[in-house]
């Protein structure tokens, strides 16, 4: 299975922003740690926003920011709300045309593997990702405070 590249840049957003500490962070500055088009990345904060990952704040001195905790945030969550469909095989789908679909059994199998991948990242959160912080946020030219 392959992600697709907007749920790569929404993880990748989720990162930046837990390495945050709650301060509110531009577009802009994500897309310049990463070197990933700003276009893009409004597109994947617009979407995460309106499911309650984000809080974005408008006007001079605004930016986006964590709406949850980043052990609220399940990546299994994420995933599933970020990637358009996790049909893998053809007989996934309710429109598929496979003519051997009953009697085949990947979908059995498929099905089985995909839902034990579910299950592995549901065991994990956005803070089992950012922990620890020091080495990503290096890496990603995060200033982070002294506590």
């Amino acid at each position: 299975m392959r992600l697709t590249r907007f749920t790569d840049y929404s993880l990748r957003v989720l990162i930046y922003l837990g390495l945050q500490d709650d301060q509110l962070v531009t577009i802009r500055k994500i897309s310049d740690a990463y070197g990933i088009s700003r276009n893009h990345l409004m597109k994947v904060v617009s979407l995460l926003t309106r499911m309650g990952y984000l809080k974005a704040q408008r006007g001079p001195g605004g930016g986006i920011r964590l709406a949850r905790m980043p052990e609220d945030i399940n990546l299994a969550d994420v995933i599933r709300d970020t990637e358009e469909d996790l049909v893998m095989v053809e007989c996934f789908d309710e429109e598929g045309s496979c003519v051997i679909s009953p009697a085949c059994k990947l979908h059995h199998i498929i099905g089985e593997a995909l839902n034990a991948y579910i299950s592995t990242l549901r065991k994990y959160t956005l803070q089992d990702l950012i922990n620890p912080k020091d080495e990503l946020a290096r890496l990603l030219q995060v200033e982070r405070n002294a506590a």
